[in-house]
């Protein structure tokens, strides 16, 4: 009963914070997209690429040849049912319970944007694509889907299913998330020659390799840092400016000029594209010089805080 009360009191806690509310909304958000590129460019023409929204459109072509009916969103929940309690133990508990919100929507919010706007009502007579071919579909569908993905994986989410598997490859193999989808969605495209012929199981496979790279490009945008390098004389003016007032870490390196031989100082850190912008205006501001690298970094794990509170 203890651990009970000790769970209901931090999940009460977590309600009253903003962040819960942000989270909660940026993961509505993302899966109504999600939704919407399942809904409109991947049911009407039964385009299987590699993810569980296709493994449920193959599940459920099968039902139909059987003579029975089972919707989509209704297989779509319960696989995300399944890998739920994986996610949940192989995971983390964070992101088994965000996973929990976003898989349990993706049904109830196809349904929705059916009912705002039916795909009949967008397919033209005898057609199957939304967009009028199978390339276009395709292509919208992987756009929206990936950026979806790269949304939610931000906040240590995600849509759900084959994100899920992809989210323990990339933990216990440490595979780009992006080549771990294209894997895994790789065996469920295989699956679509069940009810398509072999010209759609080519796109399929097309669509899920290039949901990879869009993955990775879209997550690498959103992660992306910058790692800055400065030789200047006026260092501790620097680090002072990079520790009180962008609120960042640093460190600092003794080297000797190849040219000049001279011992300077060289301090290092890793900003936001705004932190580096205000960085540089500072020093501009100051007129101080020095010899400055930037580069961009895709990943920071340690002690790296989300939100600085005193950019200027």
């Amino acid at each position: 009963m203890g651990k009970i009360k000790d769970a209901a009191g931090t999940a009460l806690n977590a309600v009253k914070t903003l962040k819960f509310w942000q989270e909660l909304f940026v993961m509505t958000f993302g899966m109504a997209i999600a939704a919407l590129a399942v809904n409109y460019f991947l049911v009407p023409g039964k385009l299987i690429v590699g993810s569980i929204s296709g493994l449920s459109i193959v599940i459920s072509g099968i039902f139909d040849l059987m003579g029975m009916t089972v919707k989509v969103s209704t297989v779509i929940l319960i696989i995300n049912a399944i890998l739920l309690v994986m996610a949940y133990l192989l995971i983390d508990k964070e992101f088994g319970i965000k996973t929990v919100y976003t898989a349990l929507i993706l049904g109830p919010l196809m349904d929705l944007w059916e009912k705002v706007l039916p795909v009949s009502d967008i397919l033209a007579d005898g057609s199957t694509s939304v967009m009028g071919d199978v390339w276009l579909d395709l292509c919208c569908f992987v756009l929206l889907l990936s950026a979806s993905q790269a949304i939610l994986f931000h906040i240590n989410a995600s849509t759900g299913g084959l994100d899920i598997l992809a989210k323990i490859v990339n933990k216990y193999l440490h595979f780009d998330i992006g080549a771990s989808i294209s894997v895994a969605g790789a065996i469920i495209c295989c699956s679509a020659f069940a009810i398509n012929p072999f010209r759609m199981v080519v796109v399929g496979l097309i669509g899920t390799w290039i949901n990879g790279i869009v993955v990775d490009y879209f997550t690498a945008s959103i992660n992306k840092r910058k790692r800055v390098c400065i030789i200047s004389d006026d260092y501790e003016v620097l680090r002072q400016y990079i520790i009180n007032d962008l609120d960042r870490g640093c460190s600092l390196y003794k080297l000797i000029g190849g040219y000049s031989g001279k011992e300077q100082t060289e301090i290092q850190t890793l900003l936001t594209q705004d932190e580096f912008s205000s960085l540089m205006n500072f020093m501009k501001k100051n007129n101080i010089h020095g010899f400055i690298t930037a580069g961009n970094v895709s990943e920071v794990y340690g002690l790296w805080k989300k939100h600085s509170h005193h950019v200027i």
